[in-house]
């Protein structure tokens, strides 16, 4: 057993200082003062912040993507997220054109053989629509992929018409999609538009400007429109800008059910660092939605603060800065995307609870419990109580550290917050009742399980 003693346990609902007992696997017993029996492994966590173990619900490992594949597979990924705090992932099983459902979460379990020092679960993409694809719903959520990803752009996108056959079979088995939302006509013509001109095609700048936040917040507004006919609740992945936030707050007068994702980067980033030379200065942050104005950073706080967001994901998906250069010579082919995993709970912290924009129980909320519950994992996950998973996060509010590439165990090359100063720092991570991290190294590895996860909780 293990006994962690003198901390303060953090809920959505409130904090407290109390002690906690580990015994397995799982939770025993939370109290004001819990005595050590013989042989029980005690941990001192005065001064400390005792949380759930985080949870990143948007993840892109091992992923084959504008020609070549993300640095970080689910081994060197999970330990970004395991020293970071997270204590289980959800990434993408992706079913391309021609393939079965079955057959795309097939493939992304053997992606996960490599190894996962952290829990790991699927929401499964769906990149056609037909009879087939529609029968297997069933079956992704008897197998656990309970939840679904659907695209408004790239390669991957359906059209209206799917997007809306799919909300309605979805709404049949009673679960739901997160949906990347761009416009992607919009998008193309302004590619076209930039790619023409000889110096346009070779600044990086020119990635954010011809996804505007227009782009995003119509595909937004188009999402929702399409949810209200199915009268499906629906989620918004990596929301980046207020305009966006607008359509999602008319989508909520209307008294549909939607709920908001956005990650840290668009938290602390802004639009102007695509303007920094040389190339390999501004490539690293080329993601999509890309960054945004400062006013669009602080409209998110507002929205995490007052619960108009419901969860912080990553959405990490990384390239070495070699990658990021397949875009030299024309900005459509640069990589898209950036790590983050190691980094996303102090960031919340730091920018945002020792900055007052947030609570720790906001914190707490939208890395834990909300995502346990909107994504078929709660009490299990996601909540510090007698019988859940003893997934646990120490954090010392009184220690802070600088982000460096050289510290982080993502296998890229860069971190997009390098030099910057974090107080609070994350001390020890538990999973299921082992530790696997302290002082942001992976102490025990591999020890990470499948979630075979149920039905979304709406709230």
């Amino acid at each position: 057993m293990i006994l962690i003693k003198n901390g303060t346990i953090v809920s959505p609902r409130g904090s407290r200082k109390a002690d906690l007992l580990i015994e397995g696997e799982k939770i025993k017993r939370i109290d004001e003062r819990i005595d050590p029996s013989e042989g029980c492994r005690v941990v001192d966590a005065s001064g400390k912040l005792v949380f759930p173990g985080f949870i990143d619900a948007h993840t892109h490992f091992d992923l084959h993507v504008a020609g070549t594949v993300t640095v970080d597979d689910f081994a060197s990924g999970t330990k970004a997220e395991a020293a970071g705090g997270t204590t289980t992932i959800v990434d993408f099983a992706t079913a391309y054109p021609g393939e079965t459902l079955n057959e795309g979460l097939d493939n992304w379990f053997e992606k996960a053989k490599a190894g996962c020092s952290c829990d790991y679960g699927f929401h499964q993409t769906i990149t056609e629509w037909n009879d087939t694809v529609s029968g297997q719903i069933p079956e992704m959520i008897e197998r656990g992929a309970s939840t679904f990803k659907i695209y408004m752009t790239y390669d991957t996108q359906i059209d209206d018409a799917a997007i809306l056959k799919v909300l309605q079979r979805l709404k049949e088995c009673g679960t739901t999609t997160g949906c990347h939302c761009e416009n992607s006509g919009m998008i193309d013509a302004l590619r076209e538009e930039y790619a023409a001109d000889s110096v346009k095609r070779r600044a990086v700048s020119s990635h954010y400007l011809t996804r505007p936040a227009a782009a995003e917040a119509e595909a937004i507004g188009r999402y929702c429109h399409l949810a209200q006919v199915a009268d499906e609740p629906v989620i918004d992945v990596h929301l980046t800008c207020e305009e966006g936030l607008e359509e999602i707050r008319a989508a909520r007068r209307r008294g549909q059910k939607v709920y908001a994702e956005t990650c840290p980067q668009y938290l602390v980033m802004d639009d102007s660092l695509y303007e920094r030379e040389p190339f390999e200065e501004a490539s690293r942050y080329v993601c999509a939605p890309p960054l945004r104005k400062k006013s669009d950073q602080e409209a998110l706080w507002n929205a995490i603060r007052d619960g108009e967001i419901q969860t912080v994901s990553t959405d990490h998906c990384s390239f070495t800065l070699k990658q990021k250069a397949l875009g030299r010579e024309d900005f459509r082919k640069i990589p898209g995307g950036m790590p983050g995993a190691q980094t996303r709970g102090e960031v919340l912290f730091s920018e945002g609870v020792a900055k007052g924009r947030i609570s720790l129980e906001k914190m707490c909320e939208v890395l834990s419990e909300n995502p346990a519950r909107l994504y078929g994992m709660f009490p299990k996950k996601g909540i510090l109580e007698a019988g859940s998973d003893a997934d646990i996060v120490i954090l010392d509010p009184s220690k802070s550290h600088t982000v460096s590439a050289k510290t982080h165990l993502s296998r890229c090359d860069y971190a997009p917050l390098e030099g910057m100063v974090l107080n609070g720092t994350i001390d020890e991570v538990y999973l299921r009742g082992t530790l696997v991290a302290r002082d942001g190294q992976v102490v025990c590895e591999n020890q990470g399980q499948y979630v075979r996860r149920g039905l979304p909780e709406y709230f």
